[in-house]
């Protein structure tokens, strides 16, 4: 190959390479930057009050804000929201343009610092940034020593198993079993890991309660784990069911729960009943407290006889010389006259 050739070549390779090199970081960058969060102030007191704002968020997600104790940033929150002064957490929901900010009351929350201020998605989005933050005041404590380093990883789809039975149907709190494969992909064992399970409905966050699984997961293998959940009395709707570990969500379930409507035709049939009853009852009492003598005269009211009314006689008037019919049957009391049967027979 000459060497015209060759430089044309390396030219043409160079002009390429330059299109190329500005595009890849231009690509990567916003996906790698992620979620950020600032504050407005490292340390405070009870009962002042600092800024929380973040960027790089899911436009329209919404975030839970809250002070954490015996946390620290890329550590996760040990112990999950019990550690949290849950109380006066503050909601805030992302701009069009990934950003938020948001006035977060200073709380001494339960556990000992260090403490971080706490921002989770709740809808929208799912992850969670934790900076550090100093409570004036509030003890410290060194943080526990992890248990393992291993890393847990979903492997199978995820199930709710169980069923409901008919005291659901009245309102009892219904109750499945989350179901998911998992597999140690650490170096170490797991021994009794604890997970925490929760259920949000709507725009509410997750309330987590600590489910320990026994047994001990070694490296590179999988168990499958079987989690109870249970939501409140008369729960219906929508709801999601989610299991953590380690600060980090794991599963993510759906959960329709049916109306109780053996509740509904319960007060159905009680604003019927009722009404029925007492209006009885009412009319027992009238009964009883009415006088005797008007319940007498209703009863001879009720048993009598109609009378006939008499037929009229027409009278004669004064004037009147038409002579008045007299019944064969009837004699007038008048002497006989000679004509008579009787008068005859007596001759």
């Amino acid at each position: 190959m000459s060497p015209m050739r060759t430089g044309a070549a390396a030219a043409l390779l160079a002009v390429l390479l330059l299109a190329l090199l500005p595009t890849a970081p231009a690509a990567a960058g916003p996906a790698a930057a992620g979620p950020k969060v600032a504050l407005s102030q490292s340390e405070g007191g009870k009962g002042g009050e600092l800024t929380v704002s973040g960027s790089g968020w899911k436009p329209g997600a919404l975030l839970m804000l809250l002070i954490c104790g015996q946390s620290a940033p890329g550590k996760g929150v040990i112990g999950g929201t019990n550690s949290c002064a849950n109380t006066e957490g503050r909601a805030a929901t992302v701009d069009a343009k990934g950003a938020f900010s948001q006035k977060l009351p200073v709380a001494e929350p339960p556990k000992p610092c260090p403490c971080v201020v706490h921002v989770a998605g709740v809808t929208g989005q799912q992850d969670s940034v934790d900076v550090e933050f100093t409570v004036a005041g509030h003890p410290t404590a060194p943080l526990p020593e992890p248990s393992g380093t291993g890393r847990l990883a979903v492997l199978a789809s995820v199930r709710l198993e169980g069923s409901s039975g008919v005291l659901v149907w009245f309102g009892a709190p219904a109750r499945r079993e989350v179901v998911f494969t998992v597999g140690n992909l650490g170096q170490t064992p797991l021994k009794d890991p604890v997970f925490e399970v929760g259920s949000s409905h709507g725009v509410f966050s997750p309330q987590y309660e600590e489910r320990q699984w026994r047994g001990t997961l070694e490296p590179g293998r999988k168990a499958l784990i079987r989690l109870p959940v249970e939501l409140t009395a008369g729960a219906h709707g929508d709801y999601q069911v989610s299991v953590r570990y380690g600060g980090k969500v794991l599963v993510e379930q759906p959960w329709g729960v049916g109306r109780p409507w053996g509740v509904t035709l319960f007060w159905l049939l009680l604003a019927v009943v009722v009404p029925a009853g007492l209006f009885r009852i009412g009319m027992a009492v009238v009964d009883r407290t009415r006088p005797a003598a008007r319940r007498r005269q209703q009863t001879q009211h009720r048993h009598r006889v109609p009378e006939r009314a008499p037929v009229p006689v027409p009278r004669a008037t004064a004037g009147d010389d038409r002579p008045t019919a007299v019944l064969p049957w009837f004699t007038p009391h008048s002497a006989p006259s000679e004509n008579s049967p009787t008068t005859k027979g007596q001759s």
